[in-house]
Order: structure tokens, then C-alpha cells, then sequence
């Protein structure tokens, strides 16, 4: 399910079908999808670094391999936590700004974060890091919550990632304020989806 030419298959079965664009995690992963869709692509690397919990495009040199990669867009973790090199928030959304004269679209976990990352000049919000984080370790995904204190307190483009399950779930984001919904699992997933049904089979027959 990793390999280039899956995730590139699975990207442009969803465009072909109506999804407006697709979030594609790791620069083989981007450039295989930018080959054969047209939609615009939110772009990310995750890189476990160690010493450090950022991990989604958690330094520019990830966000430059990502959009000559092809993405349309920089996703990157937006927590306030520390980056390698003493990068900061504001000199990375900067310099992704002013370097590769892209958008970027912070993923948070937090009202607080949101605002930070607003404040730095982050061109979209998403609760994408909701129940990731330490400080939300206790807090289940969708972050209807979260989304909902973004609509209420930003004025910018906001975006429901993560848990989304259905697509109830994704009109009950829509009907909160959301601007878009990524949808990951529910849709990708292939392998675990094969394997739930089978399981549902196998109960079944064990209870007939």
C-alpha cells in the first residue's frame, strides 16, 4: 500500500470520483500523484527526528524536497514545540513563503496553536494534530471541539482532518464551519477495511 504507484492509483480514483484535491505524505509518494493528477496536492513529509516530537515537515529542507516534489501546498506540524536548527515557527513559514512562494497549511492540535500559527502567517488551519500531541494525548479524534473554536475565533481557510470516518462526519464538519475535509483512513485504508469485513464474517459464522 506504500508504494509510489498505490498511493498514485488511490489519488487519482478519489479525483475521479469528485474529491477536490488530495494530501500526500513524502516526496516520492507527491511526485508519483503530481504525475498523473491535476487537482492540487497538500504535500507533507513526516520525519521522526530524534530528540524532537515535531514530525510533520518539522524543518525547510523537507518542505523544499516536498514542493519540487510537485505539491501546491506545504502542510507542516504548527505546534510550538522545538525544531531542529533552531528553526521557529515564524522562520519556517517564512522562509516557505519567500523561498518557494508557497501556502502553507498548519496542522495543530489547539485553539492556541491555531492562533500562533495565524499570527505567523500560516495560510490555513487544520485539526490535524488533535489527540496526537501530548497535550491532547486524552482526546479522541474528529476534533469537532477544536474545529468549531477555529471557525468561531479565526477568520481564515480552516480544515477538518483526522477521525473522519464517514461521510456524516464530514457533513457534520461541513455544517460546523469547516472550509474542506480530508478524509484518510476511511477512504485509503484498503488493507484495514478487507480486514474488518473478514473479521465481521468470521463472527458470523462463529455465532451461527
Amino acid at each position: 500500500m506504500h508504494e509510489p504507484s498505490v498511493i498514485a492509483a488511490m489519488a487519482q480514483a478519489s479525483v475521479n470520483q469528485g474529491a477536490a484535491g488530495v494530501r500526500i505524505e513524502s516526496p516520492a509518494h507527491v511526485e508519483a500523484v503530481r504525475n498523473g493528477v491535476s487537482a492540487p496536492i497538500i504535500g507533507l513529509w513526516k520525519r521522526q527526528i530524534p530528540g524532537y516530537e515535531v514530525y510533520i515537515t518539522p524543518q525547510f529542507q523537507d518542505a523544499e524536497a516536498i514542493a519540487q516534489a510537485g505539491a501546491d501546498i506545504i502542510a507542516i506540524d504548527a505546534t510550538l514545540r522545538p525544531r531542529p536548527q533552531g528553526e521557529t515557527l515564524e522562520t519556517l513559514i517564512a522562509k516557505i513563503h519567500t523561498d518557494l512562494g508557497m501556502p502553507v497549511m498548519a496542522d495543530v492540535d489547539t485553539l492556541e496553536n491555531a492562533i500562533a500559527a495565524v499570527n505567523a502567517g500560516a495560510d490555513m488551519v487544520g485539526t490535524t494534530l488533535y489527540g496526537y500531541t501530548a497535550e491532547t494525548s486524552h482526546l479522541k479524534p474528529p476534533g469537532f471541539n477544536l474545529l468549531t473554536q477555529l471557525v468561531e475565533t479565526l477568520e481564515t481557510f480552516i480544515i477538518c482532518e483526522g477521525g473522519i470516518a464517514s461521510a456524516e462526519m464530514a457533513k457534520q464538519a461541513i455544517a460546523l464551519g469547516a472550509n474542506a475535509v480530508v478524509v484518510g483512513t476511511a477512504i485509503t485504508g484498503i488493507d484495514l477495511q478487507v480486514k474488518a469485513y473478514c473479521e465481521n464474517v468470521r463472527s458470523l459464522k462463529l455465532n451461527s
